[in-house]
């Protein structure tokens, strides 16, 4: 099982010039995968603009939204952003995806919080039209440049819907940020849902969980603000999952890796640059 790590971009107070820095280190811990966490309507750094960071501070690290809220953006605007992206990285970033839920986070105008599924459907054809070169706008012109690819896809969610999506149009299943114990039924439902679509192999199993070790009861409380917005008993519930041992952590790979889990991503609950060694000097 290969060991990512997030970008801290939708931490709370967190410092929009750590990315890079963070990045880099991450990169030459030897993480697999840099991670972002998507959200509009909180004080963060956009997951798009955290990846753009990344991929220039780096070369090699692997590249991930998990996940990003594809519902919120029009579509080509953002296919012409993930494959600009992508681009630059050389081709390292996978477009982790969902529909989102939080009303607040749909700010632009003409794309309110209704009719989710129908939208990412439509969306998603928009995306591969753009990513392979056709006009876009009513005029001859694509929006990217030749050579461009179909940049892959996971997909989030739990609704029988969005896992006949992850089927149709991914390469594999990002879960929750919950425990093991929940991620399990997850992750079978994926791969039922993979073989009934026809599909040869099993799909990518990507698994996530927080972590603080320098900081660890800002990192609860930092979580739990990201969360409140589910209650006090769900945003209770998330918090007191962040790993803040390292009995904690290597449990998590333990747990996760038993699942079958391809990849798990520690995502960062403060923005701890020592937080990266301290982690590394754990699971790698």
């Amino acid at each position: 099982m290969k060991i990512g790590i997030g970008l801290p971009n939708q931490v709370r107070d967190m410092r929009p010039d750590v990315i890079p820095a963070w990045a880099a280190k991450a990169e030459e811990a030897g993480f697999s995968t840099l991670g972002t966490v998507g959200r509009i309507a909180y004080p963060g750094v956009m997951d798009t603009v955290a990846l753009a960071a990344a991929a220039g501070a780096t070369s090699r690290i692997g590249l991930i939204s998990n996940v990003l809220l594809g519902t919120v953006w029009p579509p080509v605007l953002l296919a012409k952003e993930i494959a600009g992206i992508d681009g630059v990285s050389g081709g390292r970033l996978t477009l982790g995806i969902g529909i989102g839920g939080r009303p607040d986070d749909f700010v632009a105008d003409g794309l309110g919080p209704k009719g989710l599924g129908k939208r990412i459907d439509a969306d998603l054809e928009v995306y591969r039209d753009v990513w392979n070169g056709k006009p876009v706008g009513g005029g001859d012109n694509p929006a990217v440049p030749p050579g461009t690819r179909e940049v892959p896809l996971l997909f989030g969610g739990f609704a029988p819907k969005a896992l006949a999506r992850m089927a149709k149009w991914g390469e594999g299943y990002v879960a929750g940020s919950v425990p093991p114990d929940m991620v399990a039924g997850s992750f079978d439902q994926a791969r039922t849902a993979w073989r009934e679509a026809g599909r040869e192999g099993e799909p990518r199993l990507v698994a996530i969980a927080y972590f603080a070790l320098g900081e660890p009861e800002t990192g609860r409380a930092k979580v739990h603000d990201y969360y409140s917005y589910m209650g006090e008993e769900g945003a209770g519930f998330i918090a007191s999952g962040v790993r803040t041992t390292p009995d904690a952590v290597r449990e998590a790979v333990q747990a996760f890796g038993d699942l079958g889990a391809d990849e798990l991503i520690f995502n960062p609950a403060t923005d701890e640059l020592d937080d990266i060694a301290r982690l590394g000097g754990l699971v790698l």
